[in-house]
């Protein structure tokens, strides 16, 4: 793959109570194109952590071929798990704490993430969240009307 970035994945998750009804939502953006595609979905159990993970492994789900990504994210998260955590956890037998014994929380969609991730050329930006980016606001809206769909049963 050539340096320049192909697609940006703006992803974002919303949890009403942690754990309660919650929702992900992304946008892809072909960059040469312009040409973006959506998507969203919700739970009616989960965390906010979870709808986070779950925004960025559907929109990389919906990557059709191997591709370079920049994932931009409000997650602290999401963002350091993929840039400083992910490889002790997997070196440690996904355990973690000081003394190597506590389970990574949420460590399905990290190994389904984790999966995805080496399938593509991805990097992981942090964006600051509620703070007037405006793909990362459309995602909170399109994750927190996928929550509220979620919580009716919809």
């Amino acid at each position: 793959m050539d340096e320049a970035v192909e697609v940006i994945l703006f992803t974002d998750g919303a949890c009403s109570g942690n754990p309660g009804p919650g929702g992900w939502a992304f946008i892809l953006r072909h960059v040469p194109t312009g040409k973006e595609r959506r998507g969203s979905g919700g739970l009616a159990e989960t965390t906010n952590n979870q709808m986070e993970l779950t925004g960025v492994i559907e929109g990389l789900r919906a990557l059709t071929k191997p591709t370079r990504v920049t994932v931009v994210s409000d997650s602290q998260y999401v963002v350091k798990g993929m840039r400083e955590w992910v490889t002790g956890w997997i070196k440690n037998g996904w355990m973690r704490g000081p003394k190597k014994r506590d389970p990574v929380k949420n460590v399905e969609l990290w190994k389904e993430l984790v999966e995805l991730d080496a399938k593509h050329d991805v990097s992981y930006e942090y964006v600051k969240g509620h703070a007037g980016h405006p793909e990362n606001e459309e995602c909170d809206q399109m994750a927190v009307e996928a929550a509220r769909e979620a919580a009716m049963g919809i």
